[in-house]
């Protein structure tokens, strides 16, 4: 463990001061050590006061700690301090023949990435940015509703920690009222050989404590706290994945219909250049929308992007 990491954890359990000279002492460092890993945590963002006579307080915020995640979880974590994308580590390590299940996380991304390629806001701090690579090696018709499971997995483990409750836009986004707090992207590789699923990478977007936004975001955009959170990101991260990788998948589906934001709701789509307007009445156990129209007819949509009609207004 770093230097600057067991600071952290000696800082994260008092909200009272703790002198530089204690810290020295515990830890078998110099004065000068001290005063530099205090540097590093203020960099990643950890929020510190220091007052002469009296040492250091930890205000606010956190560092992800990758081991303490993978002890957690049981499985490998991989850290990139500097990542352009989760995704991409995650794309990389499956080259370099890493052994799956693996988690690939980051502090920020300087390239995020969202569906259909689109630019993904990654905060400097306060977010959780990661990737599960798994190997399934498994037929298409047979892989199990990915997006489902950890987004049911998101909202479930947030309750649980926080007791803040987080609906699902269909089919990938995370809402804390009309704020999107997360996105998941899950990317599938077939064997041209075989035509199995040989690897899966599930990417996870949260605003955990970002409190600035792009303009062009900022009435869209929210985050899981606003103000000094209850719990760290590694709390969250942990619960998450325990809960995707533990709980059966007809009880995800369950999760996922039960949050969902949009369901017996008016939502818009556009279809061959025309927008549509129809009720969403349903989802399928593989996270296929069901609409109704006025008419009655029935649809069945796979893919693409909605919004919830009286949003619009």
């Amino acid at each position: 463990m770093k230097t600057s990491e067991k600071i952290y954890q000696l800082l994260s359990q008092t909200d009272d001061f703790i002198s530089g000279e204690y810290l020295a002492e515990q830890l078998n460092l110099s004065r000068t050590s001290v005063w530099k890993s205090i540097k590093s945590l203020e960099n990643q963002g950890i929020q510190i006061d220091s007052l002469k006579h009296k040492g250091y307080r930890m205000v606010q915020g956190d560092i992800l700690l990758p081991k303490t995640i993978s002890q957690g979880l049981g499985m490998p974590v991989t850290y990139t301090p500097h990542s352009q994308s989760t995704q991409l580590d995650a794309k990389q390590g499956i080259e370099a023949h890493n052994s799956a299940p693996r988690l690939y996380l980051a502090p920020s991304q300087q390239s995020a990435k969202g569906r259909l390629e689109r630019q993904f806001f990654a905060a400097k701090n306060g977010g959780i940015y990661m990737s599960l690579h798994l190997r399934p090696n498994i037929p298409y018709a047979d892989m199990p509703p990915y997006t489902m499971m950890v987004a049911s997995s998101i909202v479930k483990a947030i309750s649980r920690l926080t007791g803040i409750d987080t609906e699902i836009k269909w089919v990938n986004d995370i809402y804390l009222g009309k704020h999107k707090i997360a996105g998941i992207l899950t990317e599938a590789i077939t064997s041209v050989e075989t035509g199995l699923i040989t690897d899966v990478i599930i990417g996870v977007g949260l605003n955990f404590f970002v409190t600035d936004f792009p303009e062009a975001i900022a009435q869209k955009a929210g985050s899981l706290f606003t103000q000094k959170p209850s719990i760290t990101r590694n709390d969250l991260i942990i619960d998450i994945w325990k809960l995707f990788l533990s709980i059966p998948v007809k009880d995800h589906v369950k999760v996922y219909k039960e949050k969902s934001l949009v369901l017996n709701k008016q939502v818009t789509f556009v279809e061959n250049n025309q927008e549509k307007r129809a009720t969403a009445i349903d989802l399928t156990d593989q996270g296929h929308l069901i609409v109704q129209f006025e008419n009655g007819d029935l649809q069945t949509l796979r893919s693409g992007e909605i919004s919830l009609s009286s949003w619009e207004n």
